[in-house]
């Protein structure tokens, strides 16, 4: 009768079961990436095209198909919103690196006057109960419709015109942030 040989547990052989381990683990994760990639696209279409009809005015053309960039701010995405042929607003992806845990993206409306809108949050990952609450209403609201010329996009904390939310001023602050960024890029060129 034959007897199995044992493989020896040395070194070398863990770290060559541990390569192969390894190598096949990131072979599995290439290849789920790439088969959900077309379906992550999708998701993040349909995600824009929602925002934008929550932020800009009525509007009959397609804002993402006609999306642009202005230098000096590359990482912003314009959506140029019109109605008839004519120009009714833009809606800026903005974001912010000063938030709580990690980058917050918003979409930020704005008429043809250059006023805020309504503004919608894209992905945030701050402190649930705390920092989450900038998606709601009650926060979001108190931008509407505000001239940024006139309403100071700051927390009340810093001298500004924003109510921050309750035990997450770093969150607001953020938000502000993002709003103060995609304002400035309006007025650097984001018309069109």
């Amino acid at each position: 009768m034959a007897t199995k040989q044992k493989i020896a547990s040395t070194f070398p052989n863990m770290v060559i079961v541990l390569t192969a381990v390894a190598l096949i683990s990131a072979l599995a994760l290439s290849f789920t990436n790439l088969m959900t990639l077309e379906a992550r696209q999708l998701v993040e279409v349909k995600r824009t095209i929602r925002a934008l009809k929550d932020v800009l005015p009525e509007f009959d053309n397609d804002p993402n198909s006609e999306k642009f960039k202005v230098d000096g701010f590359d990482e912003l995405e314009f959506f140029p919103a019109k109605k008839e042929d004519r120009p009714v607003g833009t809606a800026i992806k903005t974001f912010s690196d000063d938030a709580f845990s990690e980058r917050i993206w918003l979409m930020v409306g704005f008429d043809s006057e250059n006023k805020i809108y309504r503004i919608s949050v894209l992905k945030q990952r701050e402190t649930p109960g705390l920092g989450t609450k900038m998606k709601e209403a009650k926060f979001k609201k108190q931008f509407d419709h505000k001239d940024p010329v006139s309403f100071k996009i700051k927390v009340k904390k810093d001298g500004g015109d924003v109510d921050a939310i309750t035990a997450a001023t770093i969150s607001s602050r953020a938000f502000c942030d993002a709003v103060n960024r995609a304002y400035r890029a309006l007025l650097r060129g984001g018309e069109r």
